[in-house]
Formats: C-alpha cells, structure tokens, sequence
C-alpha cells in the first residue's frame, strides 16, 4: 500500500519522519542539539551500503566494487579509499571487516562507535513506525503527506472489468489503512478489492507468515479463532502466509502479478515464491527527466570508450619494437575524459549520482531489479496504458562476444577497406584459413580484448 497505492508526499513526509526519529534518539540520550539538524532531500537514494565498522556511505556496483564512498557529507577522495578498501571492493554483507580502525564519533562526554550508531538510527526508524507515531501523524495531516490520484480507482475498476481478481496485501494495520484508502477511494473502498489482508508481515508472510484473522471493521479488533474457510468479498483479514493465501483463492506462481515499492520485504521475497512482480520506483520521475536532459553526455562516454578499445586493437601481450602499444600519455588523456563524464553525468542526478548507474557501470539496485522485477514503474497506475493482455518484453540484448562480432565484424567484412575496424578484420582474416567463421571469430577476439582493457583501465 505504502508508495505504491498511497504516494506520499516528497519531502515533506521524509522530513517529518527525520523529525520524529531525531526526537526518538534524544529521548534515549542522544543530545539536544543534533534537534537542530536539517532534513536535505537532495542527499539520500535508495540502494546504499552502509559500513558500521568505518562509518562510511557506500554506493557500490552488482560485483561489490566501489562508485563512491561518503564519510558524514564528504566525498571520500580515491586515492584515500584505496587505503580503507582494498581494491575498492567489499562483501556486501551484513558487515564489513576493517582493517582501519575507528574510534567513532566523539561529542564531549559521549563516545559511540559507527555500529551503535546505525543501529540506534535503525532503532529510532523502526519505533517510529512501530509506535504508529508516524501514522498517526500521517492520518492528521493527510492532505499534506498523501497524493490524491484520480486514476487509481479507474485502474482498480478497468482490472475488475477484465476478470482479474485484484487483492491489498499491506503490512500496516486496518485503522491506517482505513484511514488512507477511505481518502484515496472512498468510503466504500473494501468493496473494490476482492480481497483485503492487513498486519501482513512481510516479508514473512512469504515465509512461515502468521495466523489468518478476521478484523471486526467497526472496532477494529481481530476476531477469535483462525479463518479457516475460503475468503469473502468485503471482509478485512488480517496476517496469513503466501501459501494459504494462494490456496484459499486457488491462484499460485505465475497466475499472480504483485506490485510493491519495497526491493526485499516486496520484490525479492514474492519473486522466490514464483509470483510476477512490479517494483515501484517514485525516483523514475527524475531519472528520465535527467536521462532525456543529458543523454549527450552518455554518448560522449561511449565514444570516449570506443576510441580507448581502438588504441588497444593491435596489441600484444608483450611490448615490442614493432609494436610498441599505445602512447601513453593517450591513454591518460582518455581515462581522464572518462572519469570527467561520469562525475558530470553522477552531478547530473544529485549528489549521490543516479540511482541506477555511475556512467555505463550499473548499481547495486539495478542489478537486484533487473533480477527480480519483472516489470518497473514509476507508479501502478501507468498500467492504465496497456491492455489486459498485452505482453512485456524487455529490450534485446547482446551477450559481449555477440556485441564485438555486431560492432566490429558485420561492419568490417561490409567494408574491408573502410577504415580501422575494417583493417582489423582484413588482418584477422589474414590470420586464419580465409572462411567467414573463422575471420568472424579472429575480429571478435580483437574485439573483446579490448573492450575488455577498457574494463580494467578504469
């Protein structure tokens, strides 16, 4: 429900939450002063790591190399970080292990480590949520934290109109979500759901979940004894597991799409039980407004890093008189072009760059949703824009020996002649017994050495 039917209002519902977590951790001994911190919405993305050993605010790659590095608000210089991480590279775990030690932070009498900061920082946003202190602040002022969507109902209704069951799975208990669906749908919104589960406690519920209840909609409470019997229109229930639930409306797997904002306790989890899933990513908004806005300076990337593989096409392992490789101060020219596009493109995005890549490497968080999303949107209601049976395909894409032999040898054995790449290709075919496989074969290897290079000069 959170994010995904209920858009909450940025950054005025961040910063009440920061303001409410601030609280929390004064009273449990925190000093008064950090109540005179800022909340800055143009600092935090989502698909950070955290180290509770050093202190330190990772942006990392799918493979665990470092794209950049933050102590409190200070970038952390490259030349540093290879002290603190060998290799620029980490286990992404529930720790890391330092070989640096810190003494933490120091505030006159009061000395904490990093770990016991993050978890106080953890501590104070669950208790806020667990209180309901947000919630209820969230019900109070709900015309300043909650988005009115006037196509959210239409989606629900065109999804009922074309014979889907259409289901509310959310963590928060009946009374907020009473509150919140009342304002977005109406009074009457139990009816436009065929089926209604509060307290859900994900990502359990994908595991061993809970006991299935009926909540009494007039009180609020829950009803004595488990549900047993199938599930009724109308009726709010409360807790379950996935593996009743799929039972009880005889639907399991690939017969469910499942939409949610959340990458592990919604994405991950429903994934592993076979359902379909549809992240929901409010940041998309930004992300193609700067993608559209700046996409010149992904193509100069490109053609910087084209031009790096070219200068690597003729060489050899060994140097040689003949073959001397490169001129080195080209290569630093280039790589330096490079490191230049991509903090253009990261300032582009925020402070933190773009949720998704750090120039052509991609992040963490995309890795995990292209991996367990099988659909991402900025918001549920753009499916109001397909038909019922419409089917999603992903764009093709090329494994790399695939790419060199499409980039270099189709181009080339076109055109012989035609400039480097077609050298390229008349000397591989030089090299072999003259048929097309084997030229094919000799361009690509030329080819994905040195995008390869490319890779490791970075």
């Amino acid at each position: 429900m959170d994010y995904t039917l209920a858009q909450y209002k940025s950054p005025s519902y961040e910063s009440a939450a920061f303001r409410l977590m601030l609280n929390r951790l004064v009273d449990i001994g925190y000093p008064s002063e950090i109540l005179k911190f800022q909340y800055d919405h143009t600092f935090p993305i989502r698909g950070l790591w955290f180290d509770k050993d050093r202190g330190c605010l990772l942006k990392v790659d799918s493979f665990g190399n470092l794209l950049s590095c933050l102590f409190g608000l200070t970038v952390v210089p490259s030349a540093e970080l290879h002290s603190w991480y060998e290799n620029k590279f980490v286990q992404l775990s529930d720790r890391f292990y330092a070989s640096v030690e810190r003494n933490g932070i120091v505030y006159k009498e009061l000395n904490i480590s990093y770990r016991s900061l993050f978890n106080d920082v953890r501590g104070a946003a669950d208790a806020i949520h667990n209180d309901d202190s947000l919630k209820r602040l969230t019900v109070e002022q709900i015309d300043e934290f909650v988005h009115t969507d006037s196509d959210l109902l239409d989606l629900l209704e065109q999804l009922k109109a074309t014979g889907a069951k259409v289901f509310l799975l959310t963590n928060s208990e009946y009374w907020y979500t009473d509150a919140l669906m009342s304002y977005l749908l109406g009074p009457d919104w139990v009816g436009i759901f065929n089926y209604v589960l509060v307290s859900a406690c994900k990502p359990k519920f994908f595991a061993e979940g809970s006991l299935l209840r009926v909540v009494d909609r007039s009180s609020g409470k829950l009803k004595l004894g488990t549900h047993m019997g199938p599930l009724q229109s109308g009726v709010v229930y409360s807790g379950g597991s996935c593996a009743e639930f799929s039972r009880l409306i005889g639907c399991r797997g690939k017969d469910v799409l499942y939409a949610g904002d959340h990458i592990f306790g919604d994405i991950i989890k429903s994934k592993k039980v076979g359902w379909r899933t549809l992240l929901i990513v409010p940041e998309l908004a930004n992300e193609l407004f700067v993608w559209k806005q700046d996409q010149q300076l992904f193509e100069r990337l490109q053609r910087l890093e084209a031009e790096m593989g070219r200068m690597y096409l003729h060489c050899t392992l060994a140097a040689s008189d003949s073959n001397p490789g490169p001129p080195a101060n080209e290569v630093q020219r280039i790589r330096a072009d490079i490191r230049d596009v991509v903090r253009q493109m990261d300032t582009a995005y925020g402070f933190l760059g773009s949720l998704f890549r750090s120039g052509g490497r991609l992040t963490s968080f995309a890795y995990q949703l292209e991996r367990y999303a099988d659909i991402y949107a900025q918001r549920v209601t753009n499916l109001r824009h397909y038909p019922s049976n419409y089917l999603f395909r992903s764009p093709q894409r090329l494994m790399p020996h695939e790419s060199t032999v499409t980039r270099s040898a189709t181009t080339a054995f076109a055109n012989p002649s035609g400039g480097a790449e077609g050298d390229v290709a008349g000397d591989a075919a030089a090299r072999q017994d003259g048929s097309p496989v084997e030229a094919i074969a000799a361009t690509a290897r030329l080819a994905m050495r040195a995008n390869s290079i490319v890779e490791r000069g970075r």
